[in-house]
C-alpha cells in the first residue's frame, strides 16, 4: 500500500511540472517546513480531550469554530426558503418533485425531491449532497442531482423521502469551488471564504425544508454523499444535531495526506473549512460523536487514502470510547478507486435501516437510474435575480472604510489572520556567510532562521571606518526587484554571489547595462555620504528560496499554507519581522533609527509587520495595494479591516510615507 500510495503522489507531481523544476531550494525548503507544521498540528488536534468531561466543556468551543471557519459566523439569517415545485415526475413506487429553495435571499439550490407512495405514517428522510458529477448536454447544465439520482431514487423505494440538492458548482445554477485552485482568486482566503461554506448552509436550509413536510419524520433525518457530498456531509453533521445519522463517503482524509503526501493538489476548494485555528480533520469528524457513524472509503482512492482514513478513523474512535457508544462508529473499506460503486452504497443502505428502522435484512434491490438529465431538470429558464453564481462576492462579511479600526482591532487579527506565526519568536541561529570590501563600502550576507526549516539571507551594505551609521534601510524586495538586486550586485560581489546568481540565471538574460551601472553608482555613493546601512532581503517563496516557475505546481504549494492556518503572504510578513530582529540582535544595529521600503506585495508585507512590530521608524510604500483582491492574501484579514485601514494601524505604530503609484 505504501508503495502503490508513492507512485500515485510520484505521478501526480510529475504531472504538475517537470521533475527537473521541483527539486529547487525552495522546493526543498517548503518541503521541511510542510512537514514540521504538520506533524505539530497533527500532535495538538485533540489532545486536551481525555475524559467526556473534557469533551462536554470542549464540544461547543469547537463546533463556534468551526463555524467562523466555514464563514458561518454569525450564521446567515434564516430566511424565508420561497421553496417552489416546479414540475413532478411520477413513477410507480415515488414521485420526484422538481424543486427550489432559497437558503438566502437570491441564493438559488436547485433539488429533486424523491418521496415514496401510499405514505401513512411519517418517514424517515435522507438529505443527499452531491459530489462532483457533472451532467452538461449541449451546453445546458442539468446539475449533478441528475448524475447521483439512483441514490435518491433506491432511498424512496425503499420508505425514505430523500432530497438530493445540487451544489454551486456543477448544478444547474453553476458558480466556483476553483477560486485559488484555478483562479487565483486568493482573496477567497482574505476573506475567509470558502465554497464548503456555501454548501454547509445549503445544507442546513435543506433540513429545515425537510422539517417543514408533514410526512417527514423529524427525528429520523440522515444524510450522506460520495467525493465532495461526502465531505459536505461532514460539514452539516458536525454542525447540525438534526442530523441523527451520518454515512460520509470517500470525503475526508488527514492533514497529513493533505499536505505531506500532497493529495490537495486533487481537490478543489470546497473540500476545506479556512483553517483559523489549526485543526487536523478529526476534530472535524469528532463532532458527529455521539451520534451513529459509518465512514466509507476505498483501499485505491488515489484523492482519499485509505492510510490516511484509518488513522483518522482511529482518532475519533477515541471520542466514541469516550461516550461509550463505540457500536455507532463504522468503518468500511471495499476495493475499488475513486468510484461510486455498488459495494459502497449497500452498507449505507443497511446503516440507515438499522438505525431508523431496526432493519437488518439483506439488501437485494441495486441503485440504479430511472430518469434522463432532462426529466430531472427544475429550471426552464434562470432566475434574473439569482446570486448563486457569483455567491463568492456576497457570502462573506467583511469590513468596509466607512466602520471605524482601533487599535484593540490589532490583537483580533494577530488571532484571526496570522495565527500561523509562532507563539515566541524563534532563535535566529544568525550566521555569517560572507564578507568584502569594495570602494570603501563593507558588504555582509548573513543566513538566518525565520521559523523551523526556514532560513533566509539578508545583504547589508554599509560604509566601511569607525563612524556609525545614521540609519538603516531595509528593502523587502519582490521577484523583480530582486532579479535587478543581483543584476547589479553582481558587478562588485561576482564571486561572492555565486550562488544566487546560478540560480536566477542573471548572466543568461544578460542584464548589465549603462541603466545598471548608473543606479548602483548613485546608490554606493548614497550609502558613502549619507553613512546609511542598507539591507536587501527577500521572503520565503522568493529569491533564493523561490518555487520553479511553474504555476500549477506554484498554486498548489501556496493553497497548502491554508490547511496549516496560514497563508504564504502571512508568513512572508513574519520573516520582514524575524529580518527586523536579526538585524537588531547584531550589536552595531541596536539603537539606529530603522526604516522598512516596499514596493506592490512587500509594501503590503511591511505595513503589517509595522503594525506588530514596535521600533520601526518609517515605512515607505510604493504601489499600495488599495482593495483586497489586490493586496497579498492573509487568512480572514477582510473580516477585520480593508488594505487603507491597515495603514491606519500601522501609523500607531510608526511615520507611513506613500508614494504615488507609478505603474
Amino acid at each position: 500500500m505504501k508503495k502503490l500510495f508513492s507512485t500515485i503522489v510520484f505521478s501526480w507531481m510529475l504531472s504538475a511540472c517537470n521533475t527537473a523544476e521541483i527539486r529547487t531550494p525552495g522546493d526543498q525548503m517548503f518541503t521541511k517546513y510542510f512537514e514540521s507544521e504538520t506533524k505539530r498540528i497533527s500532535k495538538k488536534t485533540l489532545s486536551e480531550i481525555e475524559t467526556i468531561e473534557d469533551w462536554n466543556t470542549k464540544k461547543k468551543q469547537y463546533r463556534d469554530q468551526l463555524h467562523e471557519m466555514l464563514g458561518l459566523d454569525p450564521l446567515p439569517a434564516r430566511t424565508p426558503l420561497k421553496t417552489k415545485i416546479t414540475g413532478i415526475v411520477k413513477h410507480d413506487k415515488f414521485e420526484v418533485q422538481k424543486l427550489h429553495y432559497q437558503s438566502s435571499p437570491k441564493l438559488y439550490v436547485t433539488a429533486n425531491l424523491y418521496v415514496p407512495k401510499n405514505i401513512s405514517h411519517p418517514v424517515p428522510a435522507i438529505l443527499y449532497v452531491c459530489g462532483h458529477g457533472r451532467v452538461k448536454i449541449d451546453g445546458i447544465n442539468y446539475g449533478n442531482k441528475t448524475h447521483y439520482q439512483h441514490h435518491g431514487a433506491w432511498f424512496a423505494r425503499n420508505g425514505y423521502a430523500c432530497l438530493v440538492i445540487d451544489t454551486i458548482q456543477l448544478g444547474e445554477l453553476e458558480g466556483l469551488h476553483h477560486g485559488t485552485y484555478s483562479h487565483d482568486m486568493w482573496w477567497w482566503n482574505s476573506r475567509g471564504y470558502t465554497p464548503a461554506g456555501v454548501e454547509a448552509w445549503n445544507g442546513i436550509r435543506a433540513i429545515d425544508l425537510l422539517e417543514s413536510l408533514n410526512y417527514v419524520d423529524k427525528s429520523r433525518i440522515g444524510i450522506t454523499g460520495r467525493s465532495g457530498g461526502g465531505a459536505y456531509t461532514w460539514w452539516i453533521a458536525a454542525l447540525d444535531d438534526r442530523i441523527k445519522v451520518a454515512a460520509p463517503v470517500a470525503g475526508i482524509t488527514d492533514l497529513k495526506n493533505h499536505v505531506i503526501d500532497g493529495v490537495i493538489e486533487g481537490h478543489c476548494d470546497c473540500m476545506f473549512h479556512i483553517n483559523t485555528y489549526s485543526w487536523d480533520f478529526a476534530q472535524v469528524a469528532s463532532l458527529v460523536a455521539p451520534r451513529p457513524l459509518l465512514i466509507l472509503n476505498t483501499d485505491r482512492d488515489s484523492i482519499f487514502p485509505l492510510n490516511g482514513v484509518t488513522r483518522l478513523h482511529n482518532q475519533i474512535k477515541k471520542i466514541y470510547k469516550l461516550h461509550k457508544k463505540t457500536e455507532n462508529l463504522g468503518l468500511v473499506i471495499t476495493p475499488g478507486g475513486h468510484s461510486d460503486s455498488q459495494e459502497l452504497r449497500i452498507p449505507v443502505f443497511n446503516w440507515f435501516n438499522k438505525h431508523f428502522k431496526g432493519e437488518t435484512t439483506l439488501i437485494n434491490q441495486t441503485a440504479t437510474k430511472l430518469f434522463t438529465p432532462k426529466q430531472l431538470k427544475v429550471f426552464k429558464t434562470k432566475p434574473k435575480d439569482q446570486r448563486t453564481t457569483t455567491i463568492h462576492d456576497y457570502f462573506s462579511k467583511t469590513k468596509n472604510n466607512d466602520s471605524p479600526i482601533s487599535q484593540e482591532a490589532v490583537e483580533l487579527i494577530r488571532q484571526k489572520a496570522f495565527g500561523g506565526w509562532p507563539v515566541t519568536y524563534p532563535a535566529h541561529n544568525l550566521k555569517k556567510v560572507w564578507d568584502i570590501t569594495y570602494n570603501k563600502i563593507h558588504f555582509t550576507a548573513y543566513d538566518f532562521e525565520s521559523q523551523k526549516n526556514i532560513r533566509l539571507r539578508m545583504y547589508i551594505a554599509q560604509k566601511s571606518g569607525p563612524e556609525k551609521a545614521k540609519s538603516i534601510h531595509i528593502h523587502a524586495l519582490n521577484e523583480n526587484s530582486w532579479v535587478q538586486f543581483l543584476t547589479s550586485s553582481q558587478l562588485i560581489l561576482g564571486e561572492q554571489l555565486r550562488e544566487e546568481i546560478a540560480i536566477s540565471d542573471i548572466k543568461k538574460n544578460n542584464l548589465i547595462n549603462d541603466k545598471v551601472k548608473s543606479k548602483l553608482a548613485k546608490k554606493l555613493n548614497r550609502i558613502h555620504n549619507h553613512s546609511e546601512v542598507h539591507i536587501t532581503f527577500v521572503p520565503r517563496g522568493l529569491g533564493l528560496s523561490k518555487l520553479t516557475s511553474n504555476k500549477r505546481h506554484n498554486t498548489q504549494t501556496r493553497r497548502r499554507f491554508m490547511l496549516l492556518g496560514q497563508t504564504l503572504a502571512g508568513q512572508q510578513a513574519f520573516d520582514i519581522i524575524q529580518c527586523i530582529r536579526a538585524t537588531r540582535s547584531l550589536d552595531i544595529y541596536k539603537s539606529i533609527p530603522l526604516e522598512l521600503w516596499g514596493d506592490g506585495h512587500t509594501s503590503s508585507l511591511i505595513t503589517i509587520s509595522a503594525i506588530f512590530q514596535k521600533g520601526i521608524h518609517k515605512i515607505n510604500l510604493l504601489n499600495y495595494p488599495k482593495t483586497d483582491k489586490e493586496q497579498p492574501d492573509y487568512l480572514n484579514i477582510s473580516r477585520f479591516a480593508t488594505p487603507l485601514q491597515l495603514l491606519e494601524l500601522a501609523k500607531l505604530n510608526t511615520q507611513v510615507m506613500i508614494t504615488k503609484n507609478d505603474k
